[in-house]
This record gives C-alpha cells, structure tokens and sequence, in this order.
C-alpha cells in the first residue's frame, strides 16, 4: 500500500508512503486516501487525524507520468477522485491535522490546505506548479487559498508557480508553526495525541461553523473546479506540459 493508515489509541496517523518518488500520486494512492478518509471519518474511535509524507518530501503532487493518455471521461474521474478526498479531509468531523516536511507540491499542497493545521519543517516549501504543464489549479488550492491569504496573493502564487518557503507560508498566514526538521514529527504527534483526547465533538462543531462562514461553499467551488478542469484536460497546452514535463524540456505554449 502507498497509502498506509496506522492506530494508536483514538489517533489514525495516514502516510504517503511512495518516498521514491517524493509521494508523488497516482491514481491507485488518490483512491486509497479516497478510502481511508471514508472509513475514519465513519470510525467512532478515531477522534483526530495526522497526515504526512515518507521521506524527504511531504507530497510533489500529482504523478504527471499518469496524466499523460488523459480524455473527458478519465480526466473527469481523475478530478472526482481528488475532490473526494479533499472534501473528506476538510469535512471531517474531527481534528486532521498537516505535517509537511519537504516540498508540498501542486495537488499536495491542496491536501495539507484541506487539513485543518499545518505543521511544518523548516526546509518544507509549498508551491502551485500546475501552470508548468499546462492545468489551472485543482484540489480547491484556490478557494482554500483565498480565504487564507486574499484575492490578490493567491492569485500571485498561481501565476508565478513560485516556491514559498516554509518561514513566508506561516508569515503569510498558510503554515501554523515552522519547527526544526528533527523536532517536526514530535510535535505533530505531541498536538495530534492532545487534540485526540480533547472534546472532539465540540470541535468537530466549530468546525462546521467554520464551513459555514466560507463562501462559496466547497462544494460548489469544487463542481466548477470539476467543470473547468474537464475543460482545460482537453487543450493543447495541457497536452504539450505534459509531453514536456515528461521529456524534461521547455514547454511551447499555445494559449489554447
């Protein structure tokens, strides 16, 4: 399993576990979090979650070798699978919380923003890379961005694909708390283990206050995000990213 999901006590702790590839996603992985994130959200004893990466990378977003043979109809599952899994984090009625170490990359930058805390090292770094072959942003990367950070810096991140480091994501409000490389794991489970023993329901309450103040929903920012994906999987560009990325080359854009 490139997915694994461990207990102790009230606290599932979910792993990447593809470190040879910096848990880059396929869509078998995208599947079993799909999977995972059902079963714990139904399991009555787990009370808080904790994410992370195997490795020296927390996730480099979607394994684009998969993408290549991509139509409506796959590219439409592609996207449906990765809302269920971004939906089932951030509606989970009870603590989930992110520990990034490393790059956090495209889609996997998405599933730590679904997390309601992020945790990270101080070599972690987030980055939205979806320009680079050719996709608008998926994994609801801009809504959850926008009600973070604002309009306008979101929208900078998206269009320059930069690299945030870990010390500029928590200034600007996306990170939590910025640990030592060696202590990040200690800390996470440390939090992860109080926040298990907390009084969860009420929590998990607070939590869906909090949904309610966001607008749009999320729900309907991901059908459109669904709708304009299925489009953008069709174009030229997204097809020559691809190629590109795969072939290690510069990209000849188009703009259609």
């Amino acid at each position: 399993m490139t997915v694994r999901v461990e207990r102790e006590g009230a606290l599932a702790l979910v792993t990447l576990a593809r470190p040879e590839r910096l848990n880059a996603l396929t869509p078998e992985m995208m599947e079993q979090l799909a999977e995972a994130t059902t079963t714990l959200q139904q399991d009555r004893g787990v009370r808080a979650v904790l994410l992370c990466g195997e490795g020296r990378a927390f996730c480099a977003g979607a394994d684009v070798g998969t993408m290549k043979g991509l139509d409506v109809l796959s590219g439409r599952q592609r996207i449906q699978r990765a809302h269920r899994v971004i939906a089932g984090l951030a509606n989970m009625d009870k603590p989930v919380i992110a520990a990034v170490r490393g790059a956090a990359v495209g889609v996997g930058w998405s599933l730590a923003l679904a997390c309601d805390l992020i945790l990270a090292s101080e070599n972690a770094s987030f980055s939205l890379v979806f320009k680079k072959i050719g996709l608008a942003p998926d994994g609801a990367a801009a809504y959850f961005l926008t009600q973070y950070i604002g309009v306008l810096r979101a929208r900078e991140l998206m269009m320059s694909a930069r690299r945030v480091p870990a010390a500029e994501a928590c200034a600007l409000g996306m990170v939590n708390e910025v640990l030592a490389d060696d202590q990040l794991d200690a800390r996470a489970l440390d939090f992860a283990r109080e926040l298990a023993e907390s009084a969860t329901f009420a929590l998990a309450m607070g939590k869906r206050m909090f949904r309610a103040s966001m607008q749009p929903s999320l729900e309907a920012f991901l059908d459109l995000e669904a709708h304009v994906q299925g489009l953008v999987l069709q174009s030229d560009d997204r097809k020559e990213g691809v190629a590109a990325f795969l072939a290690k080359r510069k990209a000849n854009f188009v703009g259609h």
